[in-house]
């Protein structure tokens, strides 16, 4: 799945081509820099490669995911519909703008469920962030008829499926915007390093802007820049970018791999037949990053996951049911309101209530599911080898 299990000799040079004028900023400096503009390069390589408008780099997804709900207008009492089953970064975000986080049930896709957000939807309510976990897509057909029919903003967060496609669109350039995690584990990777894309002009200006302490960026040199709004400092700097643009121009060879190791381990899983497989809206457009499997029952599959440990094979299986990271079973700060700063009452009152939630939806996919994360390096032989250790895993506890 990473970028960085092949980082090599291209990645260094655009390093060091950072490294030799010394001008380790995006922005300014025009003359000593040599005419390395990396970050300015990434930016226009992402909007060429995904087929969208505008690309405004940032220092992380998290940054990406709070840049694009200020910009959109997001703020203190708005309401935005997000899944149980994500990274903590898509709440972190929301609460970050003064917003409030509505989650509710994932399906079998382990995206969104679109009932679930029918239901979630208040007068309060305005946008519905996706999130395209594990390398593939949410329903964005019905989503986004949702949206059309109540006049709702779509966010799409596909830090974590860059490359996946939905009818032929690259996932993230369908919404209003989308954002993309560039992180030391994503399909490629800055070391640190995110995106938002957006087709729109107006979004796109005041992503710019507002990444950057609010400079329009319209003046002849930094000094002369005006701030016509407030921003805060979300910049990417050189140095990460340049590791990002070499990357970037491997997107489809990392894609190739992981598809093909991606279709060599499943063929193997395939033949247990105790388990099924994540469904996935579009099959064509998955970006192969992981396998996705679920056993009959909660009980089944925590068997499972107790052999892997016990024979030291579990690294790179995920039981997400018992991870704190990215299940809101175990989002134990977010319930509790353990917070350095001080929440809005809209947010507490609505976190009050998150402990006594039912998703008991939810909890039958997720307490069911692993979730194997493919590989770049691994050799045809590796993955033969993994799969029979996990077909023989499986069949044991049967």
């Amino acid at each position: 799945m990473p970028g960085f299990e092949l980082f090599g000799d291209r990645e260094r040079q655009e390093v060091n081509d950072v490294l030799e004028s010394g001008i380790l900023m995006r922005y300014g400096f025009d003359g000593a820099r040599n005419g390395h503009w990396k970050a300015k390069e990434l930016e226009q390589a992402i909007c060429s490669t995904f087929h969208v408008n505008h690309a405004q780099l940032v220092s992380s997804g998290t940054a990406a995911l709070t840049t694009a709900l200020a910009v959109l207008g997001i703020g203190a009492g708005d309401e935005v519909i997000m899944p149980t089953f994500t990274f903590v970064a898509s709440f972190e975000a929301v609460l970050s703008v003064g917003a409030v986080p509505v989650l509710v049930d994932v399906d079998d896709s382990l995206t969104l469920e679109p009932n679930a957000v029918r239901a979630a939807i208040t007068p309060g309510t305005k946008c519905i962030m996706p999130v395209h976990m594990c390398g593939s897509m949410a329903d964005l057909d019905a989503l986004q008829e949702i949206c059309k029919e109540h006049d709702l903003l779509l966010l799409e967060d596909a830090c974590q499926s860059i490359g996946a496609k939905y009818k032929g669109k690259y996932l993230g350039t369908i919404g209003d915007a989308g954002t993309y995690s560039f992180d030391f584990v994503k399909t490629i990777t800055c070391g640190e390093g995110g995106a938002v894309v957006t087709n729109s002009d107006k979004t796109y200006a005041a992503l710019d802007a507002y990444s950057d302490h609010g400079h329009d960026h319209a003046g002849v040199d930094r000094g002369a820049d005006l701030h016509p709004y407030l921003g805060y400092n979300f910049r990417i700097s050189e140095l990460h970018a340049a590791v990002g643009l070499a990357q970037i121009k491997r997107l489809e060879e990392f894609l190739a791999i992981q598809k093909k190791n991606y279709d060599l381990l499943k063929s193997i899983l395939a033949t247990i037949p105790q388990i099924s497989f994540r469904r996935i809206p579009d099959e064509t457009g998955d970006s192969c990053g992981s396998i996705s499997w679920f056993l009959p029952s909660e009980e089944k599959a925590k068997a499972v996951v107790a052999k892997l440990k016990a024979e030291g094979i579990l690294g790179g299986n995920f039981y997400w049911y018992d991870n704190n990271w990215h299940y809101v079973r175990n989002w134990h700060h977010l319930k509790n309101i353990a917070t350095y700063n001080k929440l809005n009452i809209e947010q507490i009152e609505t976190l009050e209530r998150l402990s006594s939630k039912d998703f008991s939806v939810s909890d039958a996919i997720l307490s069911r599911c692993i979730t194997t994360n493919i590989s770049l390096s691994w050799t045809e032989e590796q993955i033969k080898e993994k799969g029979e250790k996990l077909k023989s895993v499986v069949e044991s506890v049967f």
